[in-house]
């Protein structure tokens, strides 16, 4: 707020000056030495009218500062017209030119400053301001004193210029490097959590399917004791896969950067997968009630897939988490067009079931809706009941 406010006011008083200046130009030129008249002529005037209009377009000198600069060096080196606006649209321009741009205008404004000096000396004495510091007793003196006078005078912008776009520049290197900065520790911290991530959850969950193997070759004799040792044993590789693919990505290099002879990228969950995901939790002991319907299922695009399952998986999760032995209603309904809704309902426990975790499960799935433009509603329906309900586009494919 403080800079735009500055930004007007100094916009302002540059119009301002270049207009006064233009004024006091205009005065030198049509009054008579040595008496009260005046002498307009038709380039005086003309420049004058030019200089108005060289002097508001100062006001888009930062928008367009070449269009502005070479608008501003007309009057002062085509009429007899001050260069004042020419000086201050230069200041602006070298701000956001370089090079070849930058010095080709410094060169004009020099060229139109000159002759604007140059003519403000050869006015009679009493009328000319640069007089006071400008020999005018030779030719070559005064030739001189007027190139030294316009490259002051360029000088002054062109070095406001200078300074302002490397204040500029260091302010943009500065943001850069503290976004680099700020990228580099959140890859060293994503490749400590998945060296903990790797360490702890790989070596249980690797314990846990060899458990569960013997467990099932043990238990022969028991059917119902063998195929839940089964389920914990599909359960913990599909869980070992997931958490490879996890640090995948915060190791920041995914399965995209495997080498051609190494492990294939495993398979992402569809929409098709989504009534082997409810069979799994009727294993686990969820009682489940599932309804599809699906329009055109196989055409979905692979993200809007892998996010349902994933939301579907995580709600089902919540609820044996949360909510365990009660009974739950999952309904998936969607077709290309109409977009993907899917719902779950459950009952909720007389009282709270304390359970682990971090509690970011929703997060976590409201951050993979949003993704894909889609929305979340979570929450209770009534003191029994809890609905978790999101929505999904499902753009349709192109004829």
């Amino acid at each position: 707020m403080g800079r735009s406010v500055l930004g007007v006011v100094c916009t302002v008083l540059a119009v301002a000056a270049s207009l006064v200046s233009g004024i006091g130009n205009l005065a030198l030129e049509i009054s008579v030495a040595g008496s009260d008249d005046l002498d307009p002529t038709v380039g005086a005037i003309l420049g004058w009218l030019l200089g108005i209009g060289a002097a508001v377009m100062l006001v888009w000198r930062h928008q367009w500062p070449l269009v502005v600069t070479g608008i501003a060096i007309v009057p002062p080196l085509l009429l007899r017209a001050d260069s004042l606006a020419a000086l201050i649209a230069l200041a602006a321009l070298t701000t956001y030119f370089t090079g070849w741009w930058r010095w080709s205008a410094a060169t004009l404004v020099f060229a139109a400053t000159g002759l604007a000096v140059w003519r403000d000396v050869g006015r009679d004495a009493d009328l000319s301001l640069s007089e006071a510091w400008i020999s005018t007793e030779t030719t070559g003196a005064m030739l001189t004193g007027v190139i030294l006078t316009a490259a002051v005078y360029t000088a002054i912008p062109l070095t406001v210029g200078i300074v302002r776009h490397s204040l500029a520049e260091t302010r943009r290197r500065s943001v850069e490097q503290a976004a680099l900065r700020d990228q580099v520790a959140r890859r060293e911290e994503q490749a400590r959590i998945a060296r903990e991530m790797h360490d702890v959850l790989g070596h249980r969950l690797s314990l846990l399917s060899l458990q569960a193997g013997a467990l099932e070759v043990t238990s022969g004799t028991t059917p119902d004791a063998a195929e839940a040792a089964k389920t914990v044993r599909t359960t913990a590789r599909q869980s070992l896969d997931d958490l490879r693919q996890v640090i995948g990505v915060l190791r920041g290099s995914g399965f995209a950067d495997r080498p051609s002879g190494g492990p294939a990228e495993p398979p992402q969950p569809t929409l098709a997968d989504i009534p082997d995901l409810v069979t799994g939790a009727r294993q686990a002991g969820l009682a489940v009630n599932l309804t599809v319907l699906l329009d055109q299922a196989a055409t979905a695009p692979p993200p809007l897939g892998t996010a349902a399952y994933r939301i579907l998986q995580e709600a089902l999760t919540n609820v044996l988490r949360h909510a365990p032995g009660a009974p739950a209603e999952v309904s998936v309904r969607g077709a290309p067009g109409a977009g993907l809704l899917i719902e779950v309902v459950n009952a909720l426990p007389p009282q709270p079931v304390p359970s682990p975790g971090s509690g970011t499960g929703l997060t976590g799935v409201n951050e993979r809706i949003s993704l894909l433009g889609g929305t979340l509603a979570a929450g209770r329906a009534d003191e029994r009941t809890f609905v978790l309900r999101a929505s999904l586009p499902w753009v349709a494919a192109a004829p």
